[in-house]
């Protein structure tokens, strides 16, 4: 999205017209959500450092900007913007954590960047306990809190670049090469920052801005009701197994959780690991619509794989998934499932995933998977779904009582790619549009319907090319 909105109060953000689609009348965001404008500046800051390849100049590292936004943040009235320019050649701000307030825009113009800090002391939570792998469940602040600000957004046509990939100071790793150590089981965690956290604070905007290579989740938005993403690009490198030492693992691009009310539109995600993660644990998510959107490398368009406070409500509508290691994914297990009903994927193109759809009970990744949280799958619907490029398609419920429940209507395999599928404790019907899938009959399962062929509607006009401008 290039043109530029009409300044107007910041409260006049809320959602979208197009929401008016037949097939988006229930059952998802109850906002009406529009497109939301910038708001007037209170304060302009200029940028006084250069970006450079890896971020700023080595010997800038310690010129922090940190204190000069924090303080603009703090005094900026509500319903208006601190505003990061360029100027001449300088086009870069550096920062440790900062926080937004309640009714405060961070304006990020364009041709400009915010990059966090490489010094892991800027974020511990207690000495010593950022940069690190351990066992303590959290050791770093986050590079951006919002918490308790209702009415606050990020917005600008430039970018904030967490730097994952950028060597430590005084360390010779990077934040994603400790994601890396912490991967083989009984490591610990991984202490390294996520990038925005925003808690307990509804009506919470991104619009328009580019976040770049967190060392860890990009944005998680919890306990909040009204979140809002619009034209937004993550941009991160793809996690590569086969690498010696994989990339950007853990580097979700957007995890709802213990929420309601969420919109993410007109937005372009590319990332290390999920590019939409709903986080279903206590408090549940429901009410919300993902829409014209693209997602390319990543995991994909996933539920879970905490589902123990219920899923619900959810509608996707016009997605293209081009080259993802899972597309349309919901992800759970015994430690930490529960219930996922009330979801359409509607008008969706995914082409060259190995896993294209898959429902799955019994995730690995989350750690222990025995437990008594049982996950169900039910009253999930898939409409419109064109898939081409191969891969495995797969429907695994838990058990007799805990099972996946499906309706496919027109899901059409689009070429002659091998695919592979798999039908655990499944019930899935067919139609009333066409379904082409070679499902087998699977354990402990029922499909209702008949196969047919169909024509399917061409996706030429999803498939775009991530936007770098």
């Amino acid at each position: 999205m290039t043109k530029r909105s009409t300044v107007r109060p910041i409260r006049t953000y809320l959602a979208i017209s197009v929401l008016t689609l037949a097939t988006m009348l229930s059952a998802q965001d109850t906002r009406n959500v529009t497109e939301p404008t910038i708001p007037p500046a209170c304060t302009t800051l200029t940028a006084h450092l250069a970006a450079t390849a890896t971020g700023v100049d080595p010997a800038d590292e310690t010129k922090l900007d940190t204190a000069r936004i924090q303080k603009a943040i703090d005094h900026c009235s509500k319903g208006h913007a601190v505003a990061l320019r360029p100027q001449g050649d300088k086009n870069a701000f550096l920062s440790g954590p900062i926080e937004l307030r309640q009714g405060v825009t961070l304006l990020i113009d364009k041709n400009t960047t915010l990059y966090a800090s490489r010094d892991p002391k800027l974020y511990e939570i207690s000495s010593g306990s950022c940069g690190v792998v351990n066992y303590q469940r959290s050791g770093c602040r986050p590079f951006i809190t919002v918490d308790h600000a209702d009415d606050s957004a990020i917005m600008g046509d430039g970018a904030i670049d967490g730097r994952g990939g950028s060597k430590l100071l005084g360390q010779n790793l990077t934040w994603w090469d400790l994601a890396e150590q912490a991967r083989p089981p009984g490591s610990g965690r991984q202490q390294v920052p996520r990038l925005i956290v925003a808690n307990y604070s509804d009506n919470f905007i991104l619009y328009r801005i580019t976040l770049k290579n967190s060392p860890n989740f990009h944005v998680s938005y919890n306990h909040g009701d009204g979140f809002t993403v619009w034209g937004v690009k993550i941009d991160t490198p793809q996690r590569l197994e086969y690498q010696p030492h994989g990339i950007a693992r853990n580097t979700d691009g957007i995890d709802p959780g213990a929420s309601k009310n969420i919109t993410i539109i007109h937005s372009y995600i590319r990332t290390g690991d999920d590019n939409i993660a709903i986080k279903g644990g206590p408090g549940g998510v429901t009410n919300m619509t993902v829409i014209h959107n693209h997602f390319y490398w990543g995991h994909g368009m996933s539920i879970g794989s905490e589902t123990n406070g219920g899923v619900s409500k959810i509608r996707v509508t016009d997605l293209s998934l081009d080259g993802p290691d899972n597309a349309i994914r919901i992800k759970s297990n015994a430690s930490r499932g529960g219930l996922v009903q009330d979801v359409v994927y509607d008008d969706i193109c995914i082409r060259n995933s190995p896993n294209p759809i898959i429902f799955s009970t019994a995730y690995t990744e989350a750690g222990s998977m025995q437990g008594n949280l049982l996950p169900v799958f039910r009253d999930i619907t898939l409409r419109n779904v064109r898939i081409s490029g191969g891969g495995k398609i797969s429907f695994d419920g838990y058990d007799h009582t805990h099972r996946a429940a499906a309706t496919l209507d027109n899901v059409l395999v689009t070429d002659d790619s091998h695919y592979t599928y798999s039908l655990d404790h499944a019930d899935i019907t067919l139609g009333p549009g066409p379904v082409n899938l070679d499902l087998p009959t699977g354990t402990d399962s029922a499909i209702h319907g008949t196969p047919s062929k169909g024509t399917p509607q061409s996706c030429a006009d999803k498939f775009v090319p991530f936007p770098t401008q």
